[in-house]
């Protein structure tokens, strides 16, 4: 009988085989995680350093990815072209506006389909959730109509109010509100406290992560919005950031400017309070996404 000479993989062996392969795939995952980072940040990188260049050497056919020469008075020149200040002062009433309109409205009509006990709950739920599916590209017209009516045009109502519901941020608190038990509602009831007291002192402290998360987006969107305040404050008056930002490019009777090397100044010093308050929040919106979604 002839014995084989290939002896039997023990288990040591197979365990570092489990071992060489583990190390393998998490290098690749890394190196894909890798790859999209950078595939994210690019643009913005560009942005940054598109800012501090020359107009001639952002037109070069062939790019520089370090600028030759650091031109730090793109950002002085942007606020002298246009009244960047005032765009600023806009854009953080206007947005902070919003988020404590929508944080009253949102808060309470998702404590109402959460905990409420009402007829038609679930039926009028449902319309709040097809809001979410009408973009406001739909019912501009009938919106600009009734302000323009109100004389709301050109002013911060304008901007504020027709924005003072959002589904989204009802949906997100409210499927947070689901997850907090009922008990803690009825105890509260028994000891005497009333609605606003159950919401401010027991439901929003345990869903923190939640309404953070929503109150971040909500910042973000109001600070990135746009096609609504070219709509409704044309004038210089209440111009915000956005669109101030298409404006500069016309900053000499009207005429078309080539000055890119401004504009991407411009949108560096838009972008720069949203980054900071990720780059803070960051933590409580994976915690509130992770929990909305588990409900």
């Amino acid at each position: 009988m002839i014995r084989s000479r290939e002896k039997p993989m023990t288990d040591i062996s197979v365990n570092q085989a489990a071992v060489t392969r583990k190390n393998i795939g998490t290098a690749i995952q890394y190196l894909l995680a890798i790859l999209v980072t950078l595939v994210a940040l690019f643009p913005l990188y560009w942005m940054v350093i598109s800012s501090f260049k020359s107009q001639s050497e952002i037109l070069r056919s062939v790019p520089t990815f370090w600028p030759e020469e650091w031109h730090f008075e793109n950002y002085i020149n942007v606020f002298n072209k246009a009244n960047f200040g005032k765009y600023y002062f806009n854009t953080v009433v206007m947005t902070v506006g919003i988020l404590a309109i929508q944080t009253v409205t949102g808060t309470l009509a998702a404590y109402g389909f959460s905990k409420g006990n009402f007829k038609g709950k679930n039926l009028l739920f449902m319309v709040v959730l097809g809001a979410l599916m009408i973009p406001i590209q739909v019912t501009f017209i009938p919106i600009y109509i009734l302000c323009a009516r109100l004389n709301m045009t050109n002013t911060f109502a304008g901007l504020i109010l027709p924005t003072a519901v959002s589904p989204y941020y009802i949906f997100m608190v409210r499927q947070s509100f689901m997850g907090v038990h009922d008990s803690y509602v009825d105890a509260a009831k028994v000891d005497g406290m009333g609605t606003l007291g159950i919401i401010t002192r027991i439901m929003a402290p345990m869903c923190q992560s939640t309404i953070a998360t929503i109150t971040l987006v909500t910042l973000t969107t109001g600070w990135n919005s746009y096609f609504w305040p070219k709509i409704v404050a044309s004038g210089e008056k209440r111009r915000v950031l956005t669109v101030g930002l298409a404006h500069l490019r016309n900053t000499f009777a009207g005429m078309d400017t080539m000055n890119n090397h401004e504009i991407m100044a411009g949108a560096v010093m838009a972008i720069i309070p949203i980054v900071v308050l990720f780059f803070i929040f960051q933590k409580y919106m994976l915690t509130g996404y992770s929990k909305a979604s588990m409900k």
